[in-house]
């Protein structure tokens, strides 16, 4: 691989790690569901030792949560591990604000808005016909920090 070919791979994959967070705060469950390959794995940073096995199962958990809860995912410090022109590895680190949305579907207001969790998340992604995917997207909190 030449560098034009690995910059290329490492921008489509950092794109995708951006895209989630945002259909994550859209509550696009769907969308991010279609992000994974369909055997792909989802390990949520509130839920790290429990796996979520396959596309179908991510999308049955994602709407599983609750439609009262506004969530902003901020995602920063994406390194990318190019393995070869169909895979690749990352990390990332994530800051997860969340809070009541509104009765009318509103964001929260700041007085009710919980302590920022930060945690990271470990991907391995995968070319397929339809673009990259997570095939492993590994996900943790600080629980140090998370209990204050």
């Amino acid at each position: 691989m030449n560098d034009t070919e690995r910059l290329a791979v490492a921008d489509a994959c950092r794109e995708l790690i951006h895209r989630y967070a945002y259909l994550n705060d859209e509550r696009d469950f769907a969308a991010i569901a279609n992000l994974f390959t369909e055997d792909g794995v989802l390990c949520r940073p509130t839920a790290p030792n429990e796996p979520i096995l396959g596309r179908a199962a991510i999308l049955k958990a994602l709407q599983s949560r609750p439609a009262t809860t506004a969530t902003f995912h901020l995602c920063t410090d994406v390194l990318i591990e190019v393995d070869s022109p169909e895979r690749a590895r990352a990390r990332s680190r994530i800051l997860l604000l969340s809070g009541p949305r509104g009765a009318d579907g509103s964001h929260p207001d700041a007085a009710a808005v919980k302590p920022p969790l930060p945690g990271t998340f470990r991907d391995e992604l995968r070319l397929t016909p339809d673009g990259w995917k997570f095939s492993r997207r590994m996900g943790s909190l600080w629980v140090a920090l998370r209990a204050t």
